[in-house]
Formats: structure tokens, sequence, C-alpha cells
């Protein structure tokens, strides 16, 4: 290479470097004090207010705008990005080109890539301007950034993992449910594979039991929606449980939950069948004292149980009675009521109470889905009592028998919660928040095709819930 062409390379390197550097500031540009302000902030408005009306075209046309002319807003908000995102990720689902759908994912990455760049280089922040409150947000971006990688983007499990250990980096135990969602899988496909060390599988497994704990026991809102995606996970690691832990991982992790919780029975009944899953002898002395304890406690609680669902004789009101832990007589009490009772909407809000103590208190569950239809049929287009009978399939798809089935039961709740959301709005968001936990969970279908069975056949859930499911596949 002679002077000449050096200099010409040099040249050409530093003006793409100065480009490079321009096109970062530019996708991070806001409206204040800028000519187009004005501009910037009615598109933005406009697209906004159209989002709650649900005219996406007058939506995403002014969002074009607003982003084209401030990516970045008022430098307060990054609306125009995960906006944007939003916008992509409909076209991904609506499109069948699988060009289109490329492209539309392409375009997500890139969102959710420029919001990460303008936090990181400050000329983004938040509105309460700390510290704290980016990193929250920048936690956010990577959670929701690595869950549409896995389910959108398809990008390699490597990205996705950078992506989601930025998401804990960054918003620590307030990271979101659903990277409990898509972590526990990538890291047994990754231990299966030879990718990823025993022990870092380990560290990975207890820091997102970590995240799930805190927020059942700290985060009033979403505690069902962690506790529902550490089941989910629980199950995941479960194929590979026997690799990772020995029966003294177990004891340590779970002894002390079960010394604190001697008066929960689910508590007490999923730890004693974890430790027998991780292989601790029946002759283990901690495993004995456990189970023994457990036998008895079971025993008395049945039969207080029974005691009470024969009691017919409530002394106050049903409300009073259930916060008592009376909840047989608390029944009784709702169907007095229920009697007394002409407007339909309030026997269907007494009957689903009674469905709701039935399954949550007393694991009467075919009672429990009786007494939910029936509030089902005094009250149409309520999604309520078909969302208590899906918790109630997923609850007990564990004791149907085998994976096979026990699959099945989980179709048979994705198909209550899919009605849910068919008849009630009210109800579709959380509806969909359980579709998609239970998504990893669908039957293979390779062990479809040895059953000799395919995509939409009818197939029978067999255990207590005794319907008949379409088949899906994961």
């Amino acid at each position: 290479m002679n002077v000449k062409n050096v200099n010409i390379f040099s040249l050409c390197t530093f003006i793409g470097v100065m480009l490079y550097a321009g096109l970062v500031t530019a996708q991070c540009d806001n409206w204040v004090g800028k000519p187009n302000q004005s501009d910037a902030e009615n598109a933005h408005s406009i697209y906004r207010q159209a989002i709650k009306m649900k005219d996406m075209t007058i939506a995403f046309e002014n969002w074009q705008t607003a982003y084209k002319l401030a990516p970045a807003a008022d430098g307060k908000r990054d609306y125009h990005f995960l906006d944007g995102v939003d916008f992509y990720k409909q076209m991904w689902t609506e499109s069948t080109d699988p060009g289109k759908r490329t492209e539309y994912a392409a375009i997500m990455h890139r969102l959710y890539k420029e919001a990460v760049s303008c936090y990181l280089n400050g000329t983004l922040t938040t509105t309460q301007n700390t510290e704290e409150s980016k990193n929250a947000r920048l936690g956010f971006i990577y959670g929701r950034m690595a869950y549409d990688m896995f389910y959108y983007v398809n990008t390699p499990y490597v990205e996705t993992i950078e992506a989601l250990d930025n998401c804990i980096k960054y918003a620590g135990d307030q990271a979101e449910y659903i990277i409990l969602d898509i972590y526990p899988k990538i890291i047994v496909y990754q231990f299966k594979n030879a990718y990823m060390t025993k022990g870092k599988a380990v560290e990975l497994y207890k820091r997102l039991n970590q995240i799930a704990e805190y927020n059942i026991s700290n985060n009033e809102r979403y505690a069902q929606g962690y506790q529902q995606a550490q089941a989910n996970m629980e199950y995941t690691f479960s194929e590979v449980a026997l690799e990772l832990f020995d029966c003294e991982y177990f004891k340590e992790k779970l002894v002390p939950e079960f010394e604190e919780n001697k008066d929960n029975p689910d508590v007490m009944k999923r730890v004693i069948a974890t430790l027998k899953s991780a292989g601790c002898p029946e002759t283990d002395s901690t495993y004995m004292a456990l189970d023994k304890y457990w036998k008895e406690y079971a025993t008395k609680f049945n039969e207080q149980l029974q005691a009470e669902y024969d009691a017919n004789n409530p002394a106050s009101a049903a409300k009073r009675l259930f916060d008592e832990g009376k909840f047989s007589e608390s029944i009784a009490k709702y169907r007095t009521a229920i009697s007394d009772e002409s407007d339909n909407e309030k026997k269907a809000t007494y009957l689903f109470a009674i469905a709701s103590i039935q399954f949550r208190k007393l694991n009467q569950y075919s009672e429990a889905r009786k007494t939910a239809y029936d509030a089902a049929k005094l009250r149409p287009n309520w999604g309520r009592p078909y969302m208590l009978i899906g918790d109630m399939y997923g609850k007990t798809a564990r004791s149907c028998g085998d994976s096979w089935n026990q699959r099945l039961a989980i179709l048979a709740a994705i198909d209550k919660y899919s009605q849910a959301r068919s008849i009630d709005e009210d109800v579709a968001g959380e509806a969909n928040q359980r579709i998609n936990a239970y998504y990893g969970s669908l039957p293979p279908k390779d062990e479809g095709f040895m059953r000799g069975l395919k995509e939409g056949d009818s197939a029978s859930v067999g255990c207590w819930i005794g319907e008949s499911v379409r088949l899906r596949f994961r």
C-alpha cells in the first residue's frame, strides 16, 4: 500500500467515525429549544392520544414524525423508542411475510438499542433525573428487549443472555418477572448443550429465585405474577435439577422455609415433594422429620376442614368468617346471602366468592369449578369465573399423571384464560400474562407425533379435570 492510499484510507476512517458519532447524537435528539419543537410536540400528542383511541393508523403516522424530529422527545422520556417497538411488534405479529418480519424485528431491536444508548450517553434521562431511576429504566428496557429478542427477533442466545444480565445489573431485584420466563429456558438449553457450566447455571438459578422471592414478599401488585413465574421456572429447571442440584443444597434452601411455614400446607407439601425429587433418601433424618410432621399436620388439617364443612351454623357475616379462617361457615353464610338475594349480579359475586374459597382454601377443585360455572351463568360476559378455573387447572397440572397429561392440563388452563379474555376485556391483560407464562409448558410436537396425534386433534385431559382440549404444540 502506498502513502497516498494510506492517507485516503485514514481520511475515510476519520469521516466514518465522525458520521457514526453524528448518528449516535442524532438518534438521541430532543425537541427542547429546537425550531421544530412545536411540530414535534404536536406529533407526539396526536400519536399518544391516537393510541388511547386505538386508531393505530393515525398513531403510527404521527409517531413516525415525532420520532424523526425528536427521537428522545423532551429528553426525559423514552416513549418514542418503546412505542416504536410496540408498533413494529404489532406489524410483526400481523405479517405472514418472512422478509417483512425480519425487517420489523431488526427495527424493534434497533429502537431498543437506541433507547439504551441514549440513557448511557446521558442525552436521555428520567423525569426524576436520578441515577436510581435511570438504572431502573435501563433494567426495564433490557428486560423487554431480551423478551422480544427471545420471542420475536430470534437473536443468538449469547446476545439475549447479555441483555438479560444487563436487566439484572440495572434493575436488581426489581427486574420484571418476564425474565423468569425466558432466562430459565435459555439456561437449561445452554447447560444441556455444554454452552454453560454447572456452576454458572446454579449461580443464575439462585439469582432468579432471589428476584422472585423478593417480589413475592414485597411486590403486592405483581406478587402473583412472580409466584407463577417462579413455579414455571421450577418446572423448567426440573428437567436438569438432578444434574445441577443435590439433596444437601435443597435441604439448605428449603428446610428453613418449611420451619417458617408450619401452618401452611401448600408450602410444606411443596418442600417435601422438592426434597424427594432432589434425591433425598427416605431414610434421611431431616427428610423423615419433615415428612412425619407434614403427615400429622395434614391429618389434623383435613379433619378440621371436614368439621368446618359439616358445620352449618354460622354466627356472623361471611366476610368475617372468612377472615377468621372459618371457610365452611363462610360458604354457608354466602349461600344464605344468595337465597335472600334477587339481584343476579350479586348472586354471581357470592358464588364466585364461594368458588374462590373452595379452590384456594379448601382445595375442593371439582366443587369450585361447578360453583364458578354457576356464577358465570348468572353474569354473562364476566371473565373472572373462567380465570379462576384456569388457575385451578394450572395449579393441579402436576398432579395429572405423566408429563404428557400435565401439559394437557396446561392446555385446559390456557383454554379457560382464552375464554375469559374473549368475553371480558377487563381481564384480557391478566389472561394474556398467564397464557404467555404457560407458553413453554405446551406439549412437545414430537411426543404428539409418537402418540399419533397432530395439532388440532382433540385430546382428553385426565385426573379430576376430565375435559377435552384441542392440541397445540410448543
